[in-house]
């Protein structure tokens, strides 16, 4: 019994991270392009829409690239990278 539940719970976790892939990579495109064909009707425009469309596109790619980094446990964490930038002393070099 308890075998079977830890099999749910990994089926579960797998759902879980394949629908934020999926949120991390759609929310940014749809938002984008929202806005993009916003502009192209308000400025009688074509062409807003594509561009915002690869906007979104990108930030999307790019926050599923930070996401699998992150469960991978390649990325360093925001705290890391301050201590990275100033030597860990606290201090900052002027």
């Amino acid at each position: 019994m308890k075998r079977r539940k830890n099999d749910e719970r990994k089926v579960y976790q797998s759902l879980a991270m394949v629908t934020q892939f999926g949120l991390n990579m759609i929310v940014p495109v749809c938002a984008m392009s929202a806005v993009g064909v916003w502009l192209d009707r308000r400025l009688g425009t074509s062409w807003i829409t594509i561009l915002f469309f690869v906007i979104g596109a990108v930030a999307g790619g790019q926050n599923v690239y930070r996401m699998a980094m992150r469960m991978c446990g390649t990325e360093k964490s925001d705290r890391e990278r301050v201590f990275d930038e100033d030597d860990g002393s606290g201090e900052k070099d002027e």
